[in-house]
C-alpha cells in the first residue's frame, strides 16, 4: 500500500494490486462531488466484519457499472445508489467469498443474480432499513417497471429538493408519486404562486409532504396572509422550518388568533415572533396551550388575560404538570394556587415545571416593549435581526435594554472603545449579566488593587465575570509567590483565573514549601 497525508492531514491509502480502479474524467467528477456523509461510517454502522476502504470503494464502483452500464441508470441516478446504500452494499459483500478480488467476484454474481433495485433506491433516498421492508412493492425488482413513481421522483429531484429528503415524503404521502404526469410540478410550483421563493418552496414540501395533495392548502395560506399582515416577507416562514419537523398549519393560525383575542396588538405580536420564533414554530404553536393550566385551576377569564399579555413568553417556556399533580404536591386548593401565580406568575414555572431546570434563567419574562428595547440594543451591538445569533443572545443577557446599555456605557467611560467593548460582550455576553457597580468594582481591583492595566481584560473579558472573592484569593496568592521568587512577573488574568481550583493549586501553591500554609491563611483571612 502506499500512504500519503490530505491537506487536512488525513491518512489516504492508495491500492497498488492490479485491480486500481480507473475512472473516466466525468465519472472522476461525481466520485468526488456526489460523497456522501455515511460514505465513511460503513464500518461503524453496520454489524458484522470490517470492510476495508479499498474493498468498499470497489464494491461502490461495481455497484455503479452495474446500475449504469448494466441497467441504463442515468448515471446521476447510479452514482447517488450505489454511494448512498451502505446496507445494501453490505448484504451484497456477504455473497463475496475472496477478498482478494472483490471487483471480479462480485460483478460476476451481479451478472447471475439481478437484485431487486428497490432496496437501495430506499435506502439511497434516506429511509432506514427497516423501514424500507414495508415499502418494497410486491412482485417488481426493476425500477423501470415503475415508471410513474421513478417520473416523480425525477420532477423533485430537479426542483432542487435532496434526495436524502425525498425517502421522508415517500412514506408519509405515497400519493404524490403516483401523479400523472406533469401534476406533481404544476403543484410544487402553486406554492411559489404565493410569493415564496423556491429555497422557502423546497423546505416546505420537504418537512410537508402531504401539502401536495388536493390544492393548494387552505390553512398554510391563511398562516401566510396572518403573518405577511404583520409585515413579515413571505419567507419569512422558510428561515424557521426544520426538515426534521412537521408542522400544524391550523394549530398555527389558531395561536394567532388567540393572541388578538386576548390583547396583543399587532407591533407587540411582531416583537414577539421576532424574538421569539420558536413558540410559533416549535410544535407548531402548541406551547401556548399551556394557558390551559389556567383555566383547569378555575382562574378568571380577566386573570388569564392580563397574565397572557404581560408573560406569555413565561407561559410557553416549557412544558407544564397536571394541576390536579401540582396541587397535590403544594397541599394548596385551586382559589389558593390561582392567587400565588396572580401575584407572582412567575411562580408557575418553579411550581408547575416538568423540567428540573429553572426556565427562568432562559426565558426573558418582560412586557413585548421591553423586549423590543432588549433586541434595540442588541441591533445596536451589531446584532443581526432574526438571526440565529440575536437569538442566542436574547436568551444569554439578562435585564432590561437600558439596563444593558448602562453596564456597556460602564466600560466605554472606563476607557474602552465603544468597537473594543462590542467585540469583548460578544466573547463573554455574561459581562453584561452584572450591576454596573459590581463591574466598577472589578475595574477598580483590577488597576489598583493588582496591577494591571485597563486594557488587560480586552484580552481576557471574563476577568469581568469572575467573583470578587476568587479574584482577591487567586492574585493574592499570585502575588505572594512572585515575591518569593517562585513565579514569573505579568502572568496573564486567564493563566491566574481561568485554571480549575487542582491545577491552581499545582502551579501556584505547591510549587513552594511554604505555599500551602500560606494558602490556608490567605483562604481564611479573605472575607
Amino acid at each position: 500500500m502506499i500512504c500519503q497525508l490530505n491537506h487536512y492531514g488525513v491518512v489516504l491509502r492508495k491500492p497498488t494490486s492490479a485491480h486500481t480502479l480507473s475512472f473516466t474524467p466525468l465519472r472522476i467528477r461525481y466520485f468526488h462531488c456526489c460523497r456522501p456523509a455515511n460514505y465513511l461510517k460503513l464500518e461503524s454502522s453496520i454489524p458484522g466484519r470490517r470492510v476495508s476502504r479499498v474493498v468498499r470503494t470497489e464494491a461502490q464502483d461495481v455497484l455503479f457499472d452495474y446500475l449504469h452500464c448494466t441497467r441504463s441508470f442515468h448515471l446521476t441516478d447510479a452514482e447517488h445508489m450505489s454511494k448512498n446504500s451502505p446496507h445494501f452494499l453490505q448484504k451484497l459483500l456477504s455473497k463475496v467469498e475472496n477478498e482478494q478480488d472483490v471487483a471480479r467476484s462480485l460483478s460476476k454474481f451481479l451478472r447471475y443474480n439481478p437484485i431487486n433495485e428497490f432496496e437501495p433506491f430506499f435506502e439511497s433516498l434516506g429511509l432506514a432499513p427497516s423501514e424500507i421492508s414495508a415499502l418494497l412493492p410486491r412482485n417488481l425488482m426493476f425500477l423501470s417497471d415503475d415508471c410513474v413513481m421513478i417520473e416523480n421522483y425525477h420532477v423533485l429531484c430537479d426542483y432542487g429538493i435532496a434526495r436524502s429528503s425525498i425517502g421522508r415524503m415517500y412514506k408519509e404521502v405515497q400519493a404524490i408519486f403516483r401523479y400523472e404526469l406533469g401534476l406533481l410540478g404544476s403543484k410544487v410550483r402553486a406554492y411559489e404562486g404565493l410569493g415564496l421563493s423556491r429555497s422557502t418552496v423546497i423546505k416546505l414540501v420537504s418537512c410537508c409532504p402531504w401539502l401536495l395533495v388536493g390544492g393548494v392548502n387552505s390553512q398554510f395560506v391563511m398562516v401566510l396572509k396572518r403573518v405577511k399582515g404583520l409585515g413579515f416577507e413571505s419567507d419569512w416562514i422558510g428561515g424557521y422550518l426544520s426538515g426534521k419537523s412537521s408542522y400544524n398549519w391550523k394549530r398555527m393560525h389558531d395561536t394567532i388568533d388567540f393572541l388578538e383575542k386576548v390583547g396583543y396588538s399587532e407591533e407587540q405580536m411582531v416583537s414577539l415572533f421576532k424574538t421569539n420564533p420558536e413558540l410559533l414554530f416549535e410544535g407548531s404553536g402548541k406551547k401556548f396551550y399551556a394557558v390551559g393550566f389556567l383555566f383547569e385551576i378555575g382562574m378568571k377569564v380577566e386573570d388569564i388575560v392580563s397574565i397572557v399579555s404581560s408573560h406569555v413568553q413565561l407561559l410557553c417556556s416549557c412544558s407544564l404538570k397536571g394541576p390536579r399533580t401540582v396541587l397535590r404536591s403544594l397541599k394548596v386548593g385551586r382559589e389558593g394556587l390561582c392567587q400565588i401565580i396572580k401575584e407572582d406568575p412567575s411562580e408557575l414555572l418553579s411550581l408547575a415545571s416538568k423540567s428540573k431546570i429553572n426556565s427562568m434563567e432562559h426565558v426573558t419574562c418582560q412586557s413585548p416593549s421591553k423586549h423590543l428595547e432588549k433586541t434595540t440594543f442588541l441591533l445596536r451591538l451589531g446584532y443581526v435581526e432574526n438571526s440565529d445569533e440575536m437569538f442566542k443572545a436574547l436568551k444569554l443577557f439578562r435585564g432590561r435594554g437600558d439596563q444593558l446599555q448602562e453596564r456597556f456605557d460602564c466600560l466605554v467611560q472606563a476607557g474602552l472603545d465603544c468597537n473594543v467593548v462590542s467585540n469583548m460582550i460578544k466573547q463573554a455576553p455574561s459581562v453584561l449579566n452584572q450591576t454596573k457597580y459590581v463591574i466598577e468594582k472589578k475595574i477598580d481591583c483590577l488597576r489598583n488593587c493588582l496591577g494591571y492595566p485597563l486594557q488587560s481584560v480586552v484580552a481576557f473579558p471574563s476577568y469581568l465575570c469572575y467573583d470578587i472573592e476568587r479574584i482577591n484569593l487567586r492574585f493574592s496568592m499570585y502575588v505572594w509567590l512572585r515575591d518569593k521568587g517562585a513565579a514569573k512577573s505579568n502572568l496573564s488574568l486567564s493563566t491566574i483565573l481561568a485554571c480549575s481550583d487542582a491545577r491552581f493549586v499545582k502551579y501556584f501553591v505547591d510549587v513552594h514549601p511554604e505555599g500551602p500554609a500560606q494558602w490556608e491563611r490567605l483562604r481564611k483571612s479573605l472575607p
